[in-house]
């Protein structure tokens, strides 16, 4: 096992950089990219870095040398024989050759396009444009990269010793969450972490503990390399990227109102079993829920990833019999701020009433909370999101209006055309 504070210490660029292939990525990214450039192979987009928490002022503790080499890295990096071998090859879900020869041409000869980098009021302005399929690939190495960049600035003035106790007092952090977590009956549970873990090294420690540690009740990562290099399964289906630019896409209200099912109708057409989990929240999911087609009813299950979690599955519940449908055979993957208390608390209150997954992300991959003097290394909420379509503005609208995004006008007209009301507004944790 990787010494990783030893290996922190002495730290080697070309032994560590900090995104490593071009399947250090999230699985979904793949699933989704392979969609797009099937669909919207054209489509002209903007992906822009979004730091939720002002008070982590990124530009002043990154040197912008450091992220302009870590970026251009990115830049050169390129699908090894290996992975292309294990993409086309290896079963996902079930399925064998998941992705399609003319994907796997595709992205074998792919290498990621420019990016945009500024500083503005002790924050970087990074955004990437392109067509779809290429930018969409940028987001979850560059969260990476700034994440990852912000722990070795902390970490920078730490000795070998103090790094070593750091390292060690999180991993009996970690333990101590496995521990609690051995005890639930019936846990299902996957790494989400790669967008805003620590680092690469730690992430991979973190994914090893909970095989050992959770053995069967662990049931893979979000991480392709991770999958890949560990033997393990390949967690993910689709996210909020794919409804926001549809929408930004329609030229009328009615086109709006009908994007977020035509996103699902092209993945009907591609995937089945597992792969078919509704996100329902990107406008508001009551309302999409309430206008859904009756074949959505069939599918597998929901992801909650916004607002308050419990309702967000009482309400698929209550839609699923609605439809007629038997919630107990369905699917409810909860993924929005998870730690362990959260997780114990979910998994009590609908266990048995359906089926229950967890999707483990940051406080999985990045809880060095109460753990450096000044909390320094406190993980923040940084995202990197589709900014526009074709010219267009993309609007976000959640289920928690904390994570909305979108210019002021475009919001007011979605929340008109998807009939969204009064919200609550909630922390945003990470």
């Amino acid at each position: 096992m990787v010494d990783i504070a030893t290996r922190v210490h002495n730290h080697n660029w070309k032994i560590d950089p900090i995104v490593r292939s071009l399947i250090d990525n999230d699985f979904y990214k793949l699933l989704m990219c392979q969609s797009v450039l099937r669909n919207k192979p054209d489509t002209q987009v903007t992906f822009s870095l979004i730091n939720r928490t002002k008070a982590i002022r990124l530009a002043e503790i990154i040197d912008e040398g450091e992220l302009r080499e870590q970026l251009d890295h990115v830049r050169s990096l390129s699908l090894s024989r290996g992975e292309g071998t294990w993409l086309r090859g290896n079963t996902f879900y079930g399925k064998r050759q998941m992705f399609r020869p003319d994907f796997m041409e595709w992205f074998e000869k792919l290498r990621l396009p420019p990016y945009y980098l500024e500083k503005r009021d002790g924050q970087y302005e990074l955004t990437f444009e392109g067509t779809w399929p290429e930018v969409m690939l940028w987001e979850i190495p560059a969260l990476a990269v700034l994440m990852e960049l912000r722990s070795r600035a902390v970490l920078k003035g730490m000795g070998k010793f103090e790094l070593q106790v750091l390292y060690a007092r999180a991993m009996a952090k970690l333990w101590e969450k496995i521990e609690r977590l051995k005890r639930i009956e019936g846990l299902r549970l996957a790494d989400f972490g790669t967008r805003r873990r620590h680092s690469f090294l730690w992430q991979d420690w973190c994914v090893q503990a909970l095989v050992e540690g959770l053995g069967p009740a662990f049931v893979g990562t979000s991480n392709c390399r991770i999958a890949l290099r560990r033997d393990l399964d390949a967690i993910g289906t689709n996210a909020h990227e794919l409804p926001m630019v549809y929408a930004a896409l329609a030229d009328t209200d009615e086109d709006l109102a009908a994007a977020p099912y035509r996103v699902l109708a092209d993945w009907h057409e591609e995937h089945s079993g597992n792969l078919r989990i509704i996100l329902p929240d990107t406008f508001g999911s009551q309302g999409f829920l309430d206008r859904a087609p009756d074949w959505l009813s069939g599918w597998t299950g929901v992801r909650v990833d916004s607002g308050d979690p419990a309702r967000g599955a009482e309400i698929a519940i209550r839609w699923w019999k609605q439809r007629g449908e038997d919630p107990r055979q369905k699917l409810i993957i909860f993924s929005d701020g998870l730690d362990v208390e959260k997780i114990e608390e979910l998994h009590a209150q609908f266990y048995g009433r359906v089926k229950v997954s967890f999707g483990w992300g940051t406080l999985l991959t990045n809880d060095f909370r109460g753990l450096t003097p000044g909390n320094r290394l406190a993980p923040f909420s940084l995202v990197c999101k589709a900014a526009a379509a074709d010219g267009r503005p993309t609007v976000k609208l959640s289920d928690n209006p904390r994570k909305a995004m979108g210019p002021t006008e475009e919001i007011a007209r979605y929340k008109r055309v998807f009939g969204v009301g009064a919200q609550e507004e909630l922390a945003v944790q990470v």
